[in-house]
């Protein structure tokens, strides 16, 4: 295969990852002219080009080098490494995205009683996720029929094709529909920003690189709040003590007010209003919770 001089991104064409993806892209200050087919993102600013597939499609794509890099759940990127991922060079999770989280779980019906893993030794259990699945039971030493489904895995208890599944789950009102519970938890899953364990060292390496920087600013950030405050000298110990995890605060005099300071502080994660109010006892008046829009370190 030609060596290309463009990274290439895969991504989900439609689905609930799509415009939390582009957003993240968008963040990282790169924009895309859309081709008339709308399966291809060419980059405009930077040689960074985007595919748009199916994402069961984008674990394959990126082991057999047709792109570099993917966006996908960490759900279909393990799994594809438990059953198809032998061919070539092994995958791996190089930054978690913060979106898209949910989780792959074992449900079994209402009046179904189960105390751990071995309630489920001989019986069926319908996925979509047969490698994790098997994983899991192999693991906990389980003798179990897996039903491989490539959907609509709820129903199979209804349906007496099972006699539990497992499933991915976001909220868990699917389950309570149709008579389910959840009972245990396989793999936390959320998007992933997935490659070849080893990176190309050629013309795309420094655009990775800075990549990988600019994506770290955007998670970081995404998850920051800057605080702003006013504090007298005597009581910025105590202040202090109570902000929210970061580096250390920036201290500024306030003009004709000796004794008072001005305190900023990143912090993070989001800062709640008892956070607020137990720093505002500890002293802090004139408080301010900003958003970060981009931070470069």
């Amino acid at each position: 295969m030609k060596t290309r001089d463009r990274l290439r991104i895969a991504m989900q064409k439609s689905g609930r990852l799509t415009e939390p993806a582009l957003d993240v892209l968008k963040r990282c200050g790169l924009t895309f002219r859309q081709s008339r087919d709308k399966l291809f993102c060419f980059g405009e600013g930077e040689p960074v080009d985007l595919l748009l597939v199916r994402d069961d499609d984008i674990p394959g794509l990126i082991e057999q080098g047709v792109c570099d890099l993917g966006i996908v759940g960490r759900n279909v990127l393990d799994e594809f490494s438990l059953t198809t991922g032998v061919d070539g060079a092994p995958l791996k999770e190089w930054r978690p995205l913060g979106f898209g989280r949910c989780r792959l779980s074992v449900a079994v019906p209402q009046e179904m009683a189960y105390e751990n893993a071995t309630s489920l030794a001989g019986q069926r259990i319908a996925t979509s996720y047969p490698g994790l699945l098997g994983k899991w039971l192999r693991d906990a030493g389980v003798d179990a029929q897996v039903v491989t489904l490539a959907g609509s895995v709820e129903i199979a208890p209804k349906l007496g094709t099972a006699d539990a599944i497992c499933d991915l789950v976001q909220s868990g009102g699917t389950l309570v529909a149709n008579q389910l519970r959840e009972v245990d938890v396989l793999l936390e899953s959320e998007a992933v920003l997935a490659g070849p364990a080893t990176l190309p060292t050629d013309e795309r390496g420094d655009m990775l690189e800075l990549l990988f920087k600019r994506l770290d600013g955007v998670i970081q950030v995404s998850e920051s709040r800057l605080l702003l405050l006013q504090t007298s000298r005597g009581n910025l110990e105590a202040v202090t003590r109570l902000l929210p995890g970061g580096p250390q605060p920036t201290l500024l005099p306030v003009a004709g007010q000796p004794d008072q300071l001005m305190l900023q502080a990143l912090c993070a994660g989001e800062v709640s209003w008892r956070q607020l109010e137990e720093i505002k006892k500890a002293g802090a008046r004139e408080m301010f919770v900003l958003p970060v829009e981009k931070m470069l370190a």
